[in-house]
């Protein structure tokens, strides 16, 4: 039975941030693409990561904002 005063493990990571937010992989289908070199954004597309794809203005790997 849980202690309910914080102690105890996490049950399933919600409340640490949240499944799929943050700044790492598999971070959700929203947001954006950042180039880490010009600051040029697109809009993050589902299936792709963003260190997948390369910045359409200076050809830079893309990092997720």
């Amino acid at each position: 039975m849980p202690r309910g005063d914080g102690t105890g493990p996490p049950r399933d990571g919600v409340g640490r941030g949240g499944r799929m937010g943050g700044n790492r992989p598999g971070a959700g289908p929203g947001g954006n693409c950042i180039c880490p070199k010009c600051g040029s954004t697109v809009p993050h597309q589902r299936g792709t990561p963003c260190y997948q794809q390369n910045c359409p203005k200076c050809g830079t790997r893309m990092t997720r904002e």
